[in-house]
């Protein structure tokens, strides 16, 4: 029988008694699963604050003491979830000598960075990688203690290889597939921490931020899963947003590419890149509401390969802040050869994402995420591009987008629907800086002022779907 695999976002790990809850949903299953866990909401951030501490106040007396005072924090919290979870003492007792063996492991980490006086990215990873780690040797701990048959496995154990990119890395299949399925292999429940994998000479590497849906989606892959069960608080893909729509409803069949789209575009049930290891692999995705329990196993969002265009095309309008507009000024960049590739080149080379392009004969207007605006300015300021004569930029904005198979098709009206999204939002005030259509398939987008992110969601929402 194939292996189901389950994915908890730190959204499920809040608070002590979360714990609890999932639990709870492994048994449910009453099947053999992998978990992928995330760190408890808010650890990571802690950690990379620290790392941000440590580096800049390396080797002194005051930095030391503060990532000490965490580390003991992270003692303290551990042991509240362990007293909330499990009651026999000696199993407890065994359980936090495991915890405060793999808390001084970070600590050590911590200390070093003091006596280098440095951060190399090898340690960057593998200290941020801690907060998963520690919620999967804590989940494994509790299931064991309800008399769950559980074992944790590590990303370094079971042979989950990357690229060796550190910060942003991808799975590597091929060296992947046949270690991690021999792992994995066998009855009971097995838990594995999100968020990493291992390079080829043994180094961790990140996945990205949010990667352990990513890390869930390429165990599913390696496994060939049933399917992958992603657990939220939310009735899985909706409309829109529910803290900008009222009344958004949810999406019971979303493609992987409508999925994936969404996703960039500002959805946060999945991390964008979790559809890349299973789009070519009919393994679906599934998505549960973990404060649903008396629905049981019902999924409100599956994800696969089946095509379906709706009556009124577009299926969700979704939207994010997270923009910015870095624009090349010439009287003829639009037309002189080798100035994107410059571009490109040039931000990729420090690790730059480009979200887009949009050209015209006198700008090129690249998006990308607000983080990197002032360091994308300041390269591309100092290459000294022949045909630019002006780099601006504007982080003002924010980007709506409609999502929805056949949004490009004109034999179904498709066609309208870009322009009926555009006309909505500025019929409505919405100050709109650039649109555009074509770049995917299933999604047409703008760009507006920040200040109308919410009021074009509404506009654009209510175009298609009705008052909420």
């Amino acid at each position: 029988m194939k292996k189901i695999v389950v994915k908890f976002g730190g959204s499920n790990l809040r608070r002590p008694e979360d714990i609890d809850r999932l639990v709870n949903v492994v048994q449910t299953y009453q099947r053999p699963l992998v978990l992928v866990v995330s760190a408890f909401f808010g650890i990571t951030n802690a950690l990379i604050a620290c790392v941000k501490a440590a580096r800049e106040g390396a080797g002194t007396l005051s930095a030391l003491a503060e990532s000490r005072d965490y580390t003991l924090t992270l003692r303290a919290m551990k042991r509240e979830i362990l007293e909330a979870n499990i009651t026999d003492p000696a199993e407890r007792g065994r359980a936090e000598l495991a915890v405060n063996a793999r808390l001084d492991q970070l600590e050590r980490f911590l200390t070093g960075i003091h006596y280098i006086g440095d951060v190399p990215d090898f340690v960057n990873d593998v200290i941020l990688s801690y907060g998963e780690r520690l919620s999967s040797l804590l989940l494994t701990a509790v299931l064991q203690s309800r008399g769950i048959q559980a074992r944790e496995a590590l990303p370094e154990d079971i042979g989950l290889t990357t690229d060796g990119i550190f910060g942003n890395a991808a799975c590597d299949f091929d060296a992947s597939i046949g270690p991690v399925s021999t792992a994995l292999s066998g009855d009971g429940v097995v838990v594995v921490p999100g968020f990493y994998g291992v390079s080829q000479d043994g180094k961790t590497t990140l996945f990205g931020r949010g990667g352990s849906d990513y890390s869930a989606a390429s165990i599913a892959r390696c496994i060939g899963a049933e399917s992958l069960d992603v657990w939220k608080d939310v009735d899985g893909f909706l409309s829109a947003d529910p803290g900008a729509v009222a009344s958004p409803h949810s999406i019971t069949r979303l493609h992987y590419l409508e999925a994936a789209e969404l996703s960039y575009f500002g959805a946060k049930i999945l991390h964008p890149r979790t559809i890349e290891p299973l789009f070519d692999q009919a393994i679906p995705i599934r998505i549960l509401n973990i404060t649903r329990p008396d629905l049981g196993l019902h999924a409100f969002t599956v994800i696969d390969g089946e095509r379906t265009v709706t009556h009124d095309v577009v299926k969700s309008v979704s939207s994010s802040d997270d923009v910015a507009i870095l624009k090349l000024h010439g009287p003829g960049v639009g037309f002189k050869s080798g100035i994107l590739a410059e571009v490109t080149a040039a931000l990729d080379s420090n690790g730059i994402n480009i979200k887009s392009v949009l050209t015209a004969q006198t700008a090129i207007n690249v998006l990308l995420a607000r983080e990197h605006l002032d360091a994308a300015c300041d390269i591309l300021a100092a290459h000294h591009m022949a045909g630019v004569v002006e780099v601006s930029r504007n982080d003002a904005v924010a980007i709506v987008a409609v999502v929805g198979d056949g949004v490009l098709d004109a034999s179904n009206a498709g066609s309208a629907i870009a322009s009926r999204a555009l006309s909505a939002a500025l019929a409505g005030g919405v100050r709109v800086t650039l649109a555009a259509a074509g770049a995917s398939e299933v999604a047409a987008y703008m760009l507006v002022d920040r200040s109308d992110r919410l009021l074009a969601l509404r506009l654009i929402h209510t175009e298609f779907f009705g008052v909420q």
